[in-house]
């Protein structure tokens, strides 16, 4: 359950499981979708695979990442004694909601960071 939760307390890997939710996505779309150096979501991708909350198979010249949720059970179980599960799931769609602000924040602050190395 450490190793689980440690795993998510980055934002950045938060978003990769929610990436991976849908569907299975290979380690260079993840990394497009970040304004961080490929190497930094690499490293983010290895210790969610460590963790075994993500597994990685090589097709081809490409490595897919799938979300494996069975390693929550153990997080899940330990957080439902502090009340009843559902109102984990509402705190659970406000981190997703979290998640998903934080990049937009990023993607923007990134735009207008660039747009101002552009004018100077």
């Amino acid at each position: 359950m450490d190793e689980v939760a440690a795993a998510i307390a980055d934002p950045v890997r938060r978003a990769i499981l929610v990436m991976l939710r849908e569907r299975p996505l290979p380690a260079g779309e993840i990394a497009d979708r970040f304004p961080i150096s490929r190497p930094a979501v690499s490293r983010h991708l290895r210790v969610l695979r460590e963790s075994g909350l993500v597994r990685d198979t090589l097709t081809g010249r490409q490595r897919l990442y799938e979300l494996d949720a069975s390693r929550f059970a153990g997080l899940i179980a330990w957080l439902d004694q502090f009340g009843p599960a559902a109102g984990w799931a509402g705190r659970l769609d406000a981190l997703e909601t979290e998640v998903y602000r934080t990049r937009r924040e990023r993607r923007r602050r990134d735009t207008t960071d660039h747009g101002q190395e552009n004018t100077a």
